[in-house]
């Protein structure tokens, strides 16, 4: 089937409407008609070949929602009219020791949702900048939020399931504190999912300005990274930091903060290297520096009931197909609160 999509031809060229081809869906498939699409940095990072890969067509997009428009033979977990999103990743081994954790996201044979080599024309996976979607069953998610915030869900496919994860998998809860660094795409949702797991929250910034907008997210304490003071004030206090910043900076300022076995959790990806951390700050306290990508399928679906059963959402700005030129202009200043949302039904105008 041939729907519309808007895609970039080339690393240095605009992204434009254009027309791609859906599979017919297979026995396990589940087609989607695609309402709105959320807007990730990573999306800019690919189209613009800033990571090494990128291979033309490119129709970025991995936070995807909308309705279930037709199922293959052999589906059985969702009918036709359900609510549901598709995420990063729509398809892996299924067999290896990652996968059978549910663990995909980890599968040494992952596929994107998009920019990944598939048997579909032209031979990658086109992602959510399009009127519609067909996805193997074992990786579209339900969405049991109100149909009203259908769009502000859309973000949680990729900025609420990245930092959902180290937070589970670090095991926050009360009597936690955790330092969220950057407040973007990813890092409202850490100062919001924190907050809902009953952690002491503390955002930090480079930006005094930003310091109402924290504190309205959830946050306790916001702390202006800038001021050394202020930082110091917060040295060996925290379980866990989850660093959103995807450029690089100097990460020992932070190391420090952590306590005797804390961990700071990596979860943006700077296209130039961090400068290395010394050494000392980690082995004086046992400190570690680690990493987290995105989250396995089982654990996306409870993110999502997380969210729907506590009332969470992205901040969003609604945007038309046409408009996302600019916004990607925009993200890269940081213009926005704190997610673009392409609704997808300007696509077709």
């Amino acid at each position: 089937m041939t729907v519309k999509a808007y895609g970039a031809h080339a690393a240095d060229q605009a992204l434009v409407s254009m027309d791609i081809t859906r599979r017919a869906p297979g026995a396990h498939d589940v087609q989607i008609d695609i309402a709105f699409c959320g807007v990730c940095h990573s999306d800019l990072h690919t189209v613009r070949s800033e990571w090494a890969g990128t291979v033309f067509p490119c129709v970025p997009g991995h936070e995807i929602v909308g309705r279930v428009s037709a199922l293959g033979g052999h589906v059985s977990g969702f009918k036709v009219g359900d609510l549901v999103g598709v995420g990063c990743l729509v398809d892996s081994c299924q067999h290896c020791e990652e996968c059978d954790a549910g663990l995909e996201n980890y599968c040494d044979n992952m596929t994107g949702t998009y920019n990944f080599p598939t048997a579909d024309a032209p031979g990658h996976t086109l992602g959510g900048y399009a009127e519609q979607i067909v996805v193997h069953e074992r990786y579209v998610l339900r969405v049991s939020h109100p149909e009203q915030q259908l769009a502000a869900v859309a973000p949680l496919l990729c900025a609420g399931i990245t930092t959902y994860s180290p937070l589970r998998h670090w095991n926050v809860g009360p009597g936690k504190k955790v330092g969220i660094v950057g407040i973007g795409g990813l890092g409202h949702m850490g100062i919001k999912l924190a907050r809902a797991m009953g952690a002491h929250v503390v955002a930090f910034t480079t930006s005094e300005s930003k310091r109402q907008d924290a504190e309205a997210l959830g946050a306790h304490e916001v702390v202006v990274s800038k001021d050394a003071a202020a930082m110091a004030k917060h040295a060996s206090s925290l379980d866990l930091i989850i660093n959103t910043v995807a450029a690089p900076h100097d990460l020992d300022a932070f190391v420090t903060l952590l306590k005797r076995d804390g961990t700071m959790t990596l979860v943006g990806v700077p296209a130039e290297p961090h400068p290395s951390p010394a050494v000392f700050n980690l082995i004086g306290k046992r400190r570690a520096i680690a990493g987290s990508m995105i989250g396995g399928i089982p654990e996306t679906q409870e993110m999502l009931d997380f969210c729907a059963q506590h009332g969470i959402v992205a901040d969003i700005e609604m945007i038309r197909a046409e408009d996302i030129n600019a916004a990607y202009e925009r993200m890269l200043k940081g213009d926005v609160k704190y997610r673009f949302v392409i609704d997808s039904a300007t696509l077709a105008a």
